[in-house]
């Protein structure tokens, strides 16, 4: 890829976050979060932005300028990584357009603060930056509880790698999450989520490109250097198919610390292909344009997403109907001078957004 197809990419990427953060309508997790303050820096953002921009852009500028930030993050990270340019920019390429990427990036959702801060922590861990990296990983650790996964990951690198000073700082991180009780909730009634954890997967990163990252931590795992991203990767990857066994996995919980292992897979997948002959390259490359045109697809869906609601026979039971239910609902009931309506759950916060409050609280 050269250097001004890459920029074209982010325009488009910066286009479709934009696109997406203003039209699309509060979702039921922003409404639920919004209104009771939890997860609190997610809430701090959301009330942060609408000081700023009106409606629900505002609930998601912060978030959009965070998913820049995650860009601009990977880009510095991989170049240090990868010897060719082009190798750089088509992994970027890929990382901007996950799915996972474009909806954490035009949502507010703790995903994309958890990815910023594990990339600073990459970032200044690559620069020999210890004291920086340390702050970066307790800023982490009050921030998300299933953290405690990536500082498992970090000191088993460490303990492998030999470099004790990380070892012994991820080890106290991940000691103190199990002493304050801290990390991924595991109770409850024991259910099997396993194939729905596929699914998640599949979501994130689209279901072609989630079965190449599936061989690319597998392939590495036999054959290949392990370095720090792997282990963060593979760690979490492993650990949610573990827990899923058992019960519902929350793709947030995981999403972040899997999908910075996409340069991993173009490494892959690049490796694969220069070692054979020009004439031999041929079927790499339909596979690379098939998953490249799925991915593409999902992204359109959730794109258009909108559109295919107002068009859907029964809306009722349209992939989106619980965000754009209760806004046509609440457009509806303005038009009809009606200012209450009884609700309850998400779908009640989500008309509180739009000015609709319940009817059993009026006078």
């Amino acid at each position: 890829m050269q250097k001004r197809h890459f920029f074209t990419f982010f325009a488009l990427h910066a286009a479709i976050l934009l696109f997406l953060a203003s039209t699309t309508p509060i979702t039921p997790h922003e409404a639920k979060v919004y209104y009771t303050e939890s997860p609190e820096i997610v809430a701090w953002f959301m009330q942060a932005g609408r000081l700023v921009f009106p409606g629900v852009f505002g609930l998601r500028s912060a978030f959009v300028l965070l998913a820049f930030f995650a860009v601009w993050g990977y880009y510095h990270f991989v170049k240090r990584r990868m010897e060719r340019r082009s190798d750089l920019y088509l992994s970027v390429a890929l990382f901007m357009f996950l799915p996972g990427i474009v909806i954490a990036g035009s949502m507010a959702n703790i995903g994309i603060v958890v990815l910023d801060t594990v990339l600073l922590f990459l970032l200044f861990y690559e620069s020999k930056r210890f004291y920086a990296s340390v702050a970066v990983m307790a800023a982490l650790f009050f921030l998300h509880e299933a953290s405690v996964i990536f500082f498992f990951a970090v000191m088993l690198y460490g303990i492998v790698r030999k470099q004790r000073p990380l070892a012994i700082i991820s080890a106290s991180f991940f000691i103190a999450h199990l002493l304050t009780a801290r990390g991924i909730e595991i109770g409850g009634r024991p259910s099997g989520h396993f194939l729905d954890i596929f699914g998640l997967y599949a979501t994130v990163f689209s279901p072609l490109l989630f079965f190449y990252f599936f061989y690319t931590m597998y392939r590495t795992l036999l054959r290949e250097r392990k370095d720090i991203v792997w282990y963060i990767s593979f760690t979490a990857f492993i650990t949610s198919l573990l827990l899923s066994l058992r019960q519902k996995i929350y793709i947030t919980d995981f999403a972040p610390y899997v999908m910075i292992a996409t340069y991993l897979m173009v490494q892959t997948f690049q490796r694969s292909v220069r070692v054979r002959l020009p004439e031999f390259r041929k079927r790499y490359y339909l596979a690379f344009y098939t998953t490249v045109s799925v991915m593409a697809f999902t992204v359109a869906v959730a794109l258009f997403a909108g559109i295919s609601y107002r068009l859907s026979n029964d809306p009722r039971h349209h992939f989106a109907a619980r965000i754009y239910e209760p806004y046509f609902l609440a457009e509806r009931l303005k038009q009809e001078g009606k200012s209450c309506y009884d609700a309850s759950g998400k779908k009640a916060l989500q008309l509180r957004f739009y000015g609709i409050a319940p009817c059993q609280s009026k006078p």
